[in-house]
């Protein structure tokens, strides 16, 4: 019984700390775009890593409390200024957005070679976040697409494509190398403890 309770104290002191890290490493931008997005310092690693470590199940929780957090440091209200559109942005934009990374494991367990898990479980939660930013793009903040004279005559999906693109796709090159590069460096940061 006390190591079952000592297991679980350590595991909530990591997700703890990535969470720290995370919100951290969400502070160094690279570049950052007008209207919210960015390319961080591998923001999303550690929420990636607490998937691999102690699995979805934990990784979506570590995921949900980093999503109160970038909204306590970076909440942008939604331009149409209704109740489904400010739904909305918490959901898509946070919630659904950074709670997602913890699912990393679900699409590595699927491949026998770890280093290929870990490519494809963090491109793939990368790619899920995305996502989330692209539909709440065209859905929810194409209003601003006429603030870039280069976006004038764009649909709206191609253009919340394009400016998601910008900062997701260096994100998701960027988290997942490093996610090889670290496993291949320190496996066992990526085993269950």
């Amino acid at each position: 019984m006390q190591t079952k309770s000592l297991s679980r104290t350590r595991t909530l002191a990591e997700c703890a700390l990535m969470i720290a890290l995370g919100t951290i490493l969400a502070q160094i931008k690279i570049y950052e775009l007008p209207f919210g997005g960015a390319v961080t310092l591998l923001s999303m690693l550690p929420f990636i890593l607490v998937s691999f470590r102690h699995g979805v199940k934990w990784g979506l929780a570590t995921g949900f409390v980093d999503a109160l957090l970038q909204m306590l440091t970076g909440f942008y209200a939604p331009p149409a200024g209704t109740i489904p559109a400010f739904i909305g942005v918490i959901l898509l934009d946070y919630v659904l957005a950074f709670s997602l990374l913890g699912t990393a494991n679900f699409f590595a367990r699927r491949f026998q070679n770890r280093t290929a898990g870990v490519a494809v479980g963090t491109a793939a939660v990368c790619v899920l976040r995305f996502v989330c930013s692209w539909v709440s793009g065209a859905w929810l903040w194409g209003s601003y697409q006429s603030s870039y004279a280069w976006a004038e005559g764009l649909n709206v999906w191609v253009y919340s494509l394009i400016y998601n693109g910008s900062y997701m796709l260096p994100e998701l090159v960027l988290t997942t190398v490093a996610a090889v590069l670290l496993y291949k460096a320190a496996p066992r940061f990526f085993d269950a403890q």
